[in-house]
């Protein structure tokens, strides 16, 4: 199998999605708008509990199958999360790349692109000649890496070089900012490792913060370090020194989160003419396994009568379908809650005004996925006194502006947009934001890492720990 190329990257659409609005209203009895949403989109999946045994042998086994029998092959570019956990396996993509080594034998190069959240192991390093996590989070570099691994495979391919990778970790749960690439330790790792891929003192350095919501034994930062096998050098020295710096600086931190009341009293602030402030429920976080159907913001915000609010999302499918039943029109809406009223408030029964219906897909125009088609299931707008809220189906962080466009909604006409991110959110809200603050909802997301809740990591581990400095290594 020759490297193939890659495509160009697609243009913004502009928001035009390609699958037009199916929707109709039975003209002969006033009834309610009927949406069909399409087949589903199976590429948008959000991270949620431990991935079956089932699932893991029929996704795994495909790509299996394919080295196994499309053979020869010369050479393998896989674009894994990196924090996968299988019932039987707390290593997902270790063990997917430990039986496709055994398939392919030792000679086959094996280029890996990770997400930086990944949780790298010693598996992963062991069965992959070079793991190239994003530099950005946001992440909006998946297209540059996935070039960057197509390039090192077409060269390792052709014999030009022999790549071989280290890993290096210390015992942290968490670290180097949960991964920000503004400013901190993380941009400053990053930054470094550049600098040595420009010198070709390494072939890739790799920085990962990894995921600490995994209970598994090797959970925690990590540096890999790529180099060609044949320089003697086997880039240890640089993989040790970036996780010192990373254990140096784990205190270090830019999350800071308000209450309710305290968000509630700043978007109170706003004054005719300023861009939106933003506030993203760090706590509600889809893509951090949240439920997405927090309520506590979107209750602080009603009952502080603040107005000129577009809230994105509560993801509540069984809303979304009373009102479609309903149609557009004045209305009376149970959302939200659901899943667990303990995290994140209960369900809300208020009355308003369904204002749009849609089907929920549209093309995302933003930086971070920008021409990929997006799908949230049947979704509407549901006004209440001053707020806009977008109820969906499927759930999903807010990373584009399209998931508020592609429903009418301008949110740069807002005096607040609400959203739930903990940072994704950023490279396409930010620009248009006075300021963005976080707000913790008491939702599933909290940072609030305590024993109990860990049960396989590896121990001593910080912060559940107290472990001297001079025992890090």
């Amino acid at each position: 199998m020759a490297a193939a190329g890659l495509p160009p990257r697609q243009r913004d659409s502009g928001g035009v999605s390609r699958h037009p609005l199916r929707a109709r209203r039975d003209l002969r009895g006033g009834g309610p708008f009927r949406l069909d949403p399409g087949p589903p989109d199976l590429g948008q999946r959000q991270p949620s509990g431990i991935v079956s045994d089932a699932a893991f042998e029929e996704i795994g086994g495909a790509i299996l199958a394919a080295a196994r029998d499309q053979g020869p092959i010369d050479g393998v570019l896989l674009h894994l999360h990196g924090a996968m956990v299988v019932d039987s396996y707390e290593d997902g993509e270790g063990e997917l790349l430990a039986r496709l080594r055994a398939i392919l034998g030792p000679q086959v190069p094996v280029v890996v692109t990770l997400d930086l959240h990944a949780n790298v192991t010693e598996a992963m390093a062991a069965h992959a000649d070079a793991l190239i996590a994003f530099r950005s989070y946001p992440h909006i570099d998946q297209y540059e890496r996935a070039w960057q691994g197509a390039r090192l495979l077409d060269r390792a391919m052709r014999g030009e070089v022999r790549p071989r990778t280290v890993i290096a970790k210390r015992p942290m749960l968490y670290g180097l900012d949960w991964g920000r690439t503004q400013r901190g330790p993380m941009a400053e790792l990053i930054a470094r490792g550049e600098a040595l891929e420009a010198a070709g003192k390494a072939l890739v350095v790799s920085i990962c913060a990894g995921f600490p919501l995994a209970d598994i034994r090797e959970v925690g930062p990590s540096v890999t370090v790529t180099v060609d096998a044949a320089s003697g050098d086997d880039g240890r020295a640089i993989a040790e020194s970036f996780m010192d710096h990373a254990w140096a600086t784990r205190d270090f931190t830019t999350v800071h989160m308000l209450s309710v009341a305290e968000a509630v009293a700043r978007a109170r602030e706003g004054r005719p003419g300023d861009k939106p402030l933003v506030v993203a429920d760090y706590t509600d976080n889809p893509g951090g396994g949240g439920y997405g159907d927090a309520t506590a913001f979107l209750r602080g915000l009603i009952e502080g009568g603040v107005e000129s609010v577009a809230f994105h999302a509560i993801c509540d499918g069984a809303a979304v379908a009373e009102g479609m039943r309903n149609g557009i029109g004045p209305a009376t809406l149970t959302l939200g809650g659901k899943t667990d009223p303990r995290l994140g408030g209960g369900p809300l029964t208020l009355s308003g005004e369904i204002t749009t219906i849609s089907n929920g897909r549209f093309i995302a125009y933003g930086p971070m996925g920008g021409g990929v088609e997006r799908n949230y299931g049947p979704s509407l707008v549901f006004r209440v006194g001053g707020i806009d809220i977008v109820l969906i189906t499927n759930n999903g962080q807010a990373t584009d502006l399209g998931q508020f466009t592609s429903l009418g909604i301008d949110p740069t006409r807002y005096a607040t947009v609400a959203v739930k991110s903990m940072q994704h959110f950023r490279a396409a809200f930010e620009p248009i934001a006075r300021e963005v603050v976080l707000v913790d909802t008491g939702a599933l997301c909290q940072v609030a890492p305590t024993p109990e809740n860990y049960r396989k990591v590896r121990r001593p581990l910080w912060p559940l720990d107290e472990i001297d400095a001079g025992a890090a290594r």
